[in-house]
């Protein structure tokens, strides 16, 4: 089914916006509908990608030579071989990386010349729960690895190449005077889903897995499974209660390989006509690559240079995600009122401040980390679901799915920077407390270049 009514972005406002002219009822399905599916998804990163079957399963001893298992922790070849698991891991996901990057923003521009975003979206999806079902067949054995890092790579792909189409299809379920809103409601669903989740495999954990054998990783398996048929049910309102976007008819249908030749001349047009995206889709390329680091590094300083246990660690992680859920629904509104640039530029100075306040204050133990750590976490998502409204509100009507695979390939093509700077900075030093100054950096080079990209509402 295809809504026959165009969007319209911000700064192209009409007397009635299409979706204001639905009845309350539908309006309030659609959005609730659309925003389910950030929740549907999210456990992928929270509970496979991060803390549970990456962190505590396929990059463990099970997976090594046994022989090295058994020399034990302290031996320096037992610490070699999880070395070369966690960078085994690292490499399939640059290649996952890669894909995004050569594929998101091509399929976009197909999906908006076609008006088949809410399609590819399905294909995304359908991959993404393939391959989590697919985890369950990773046994804890060497021989399985591969697998699971391949699995795990692929669910990247597939999940960044839904999100290009799950972002463009914001405009179908907001206004300009919503649009705030309601990507905040997705991206804060998607943090407190991913927590239910975790919440529910520590249930489980302390249940002893209800009886169920855990031997061969099974118990790890039986939660990657779970996680894919927890996508199915929450995914599926969208599918049912949001309309296919029409057709692009004014842009032409290319081949698959011609459709890079037109991305280019899209690109280079979107540089004359549109200078202000395409200066806010490098900034945003900077800073969102430092606010990857808050959350793929903040466990790792509190671990090591702050001595967090390992429950305090998986404590933290929940409550770091719940925080940044609430403050992130809370940041849509005050978006649409204050505007998503200000949103940003305030998000990012503060996260500047809680980082050196993290490095200035380490002598003082672990309250300064509980304190300043969460703290950042509350401006992370604010800083995420703002610049997606800020992107749809510049979106040429039309190619929404194409802009946002802008968006994702510019985030991939900086990606290595603040692991770089990371590892720079702790290697100079020698100590980890020292690489939260990396991430900072990052995050003000971003927040610099934020300053340069103004916002056509504003003007």
């Amino acid at each position: 089914m295809s809504d026959p009514t165009p969007t319209t972005p911000s700064g192209h406002d009409t007397a009635v916006h299409p979706f204001d002219a639905l009845e309350p009822r539908e309006r309030r399905r659609r959005v609730r509908s659309w925003a389910l599916w950030d929740w549907a998804t999210q456990p992928f990163n929270t509970v496979v990608l991060t803390f549970v079957f990456t962190a505590l399963y396929l990059t463990k001893d099970s997976f090594i030579d046994p022989a090295v298992a058994a020399l034990g922790e302290d031996d320096p070849a037992y610490d070699r071989a999880l070395a070369g698991l966690t960078s085994g891991l690292g490499a399939w996901i640059a290649v996952g990386g890669v894909l995004v990057a050569l594929l998101a923003p091509v399929l976009g521009r197909r999906a908006d010349v076609t008006g088949r975003r809410k399609a590819w979206l399905g294909a995304g999806t359908i991959l993404l729960v393939a391959c989590m079902f697919g985890l369950g067949f990773v046994r804890a054995d060497p021989a399985y690895f591969v697998l699971g890092a391949v699995l795990i790579s692929l669910g990247s792909v597939a999940s960044e190449i839904a999100g290009v189409n799950y972002n463009a299809m914001l405009t179908q379920v907001s206004t300009p005077s919503t649009v705030g809103k309601v990507s905040g409601l997705g991206w804060g669903l998607g943090y407190v889903g991913g927590i239910v989740a975790l919440l529910l495999v520590v249930v489980a954990q302390g249940a002893d897995f209800w009886g169920m054998p855990t031997d061969d990783g099974l118990a790890y398996r039986a939660i990657a499974v779970g996680c894919g048929l927890w996508a199915v049910v929450f995914a599926w309102p969208l599918f049912k209660n949001v309309p296919e976007a029409p057709p692009a008819a004014d842009r032409p249908r290319v081949g698959f390989f011609a459709g890079y030749v037109e991305l280019w001349h899209d690109v280079v047009a979107l540089f004359r006509t549109s200078r202000t995206t395409f200066w806010f889709l490098l900034a945003s390329a900077v800073y969102r690559d430092g606010l990857a680091g808050v959350f793929t590094f903040g466990a790792i300083v509190a671990a090591v240079s702050f001595r967090f246990s390992d429950s305090q660690v998986i404590t933290f992680g929940i409550a770091a995600n719940l925080l940044a859920g609430a403050s992130t629904i809370l940041a849509g509104r005050l978006d649409d009122r204050l505007g998503a640039r200000s949103v940003i530029v305030w998000s990012l100075t503060a996260l500047v401040t809680c980082g050196l306040v993290v490095v200035a204050l380490h002598p003082f133990g672990a309250p300064v980390f509980w304190v300043a750590g969460l703290a950042l976490t509350c401006f992370v998502g604010p800083a995420q679901t703002a610049s997606r409204s800020f992107l749809a509100r510049l979106t040429p009507t039309g190619q929404e799915s194409e802009i946002f695979g802008l968006y994702a390939t510019t985030g991939r093509a900086v990606s290595f920077v603040t692991p770089a700077l990371w590892g720079a900075v702790i290697a100079i030093t020698g100590a980890t407390i020292w690489g939260v100054l990396a991430i900072v950096a990052v995050l003000l080079a971003g927040l610099v270049l934020m300053l340069v990209v103004t916002d056509p509402a504003e003007r």
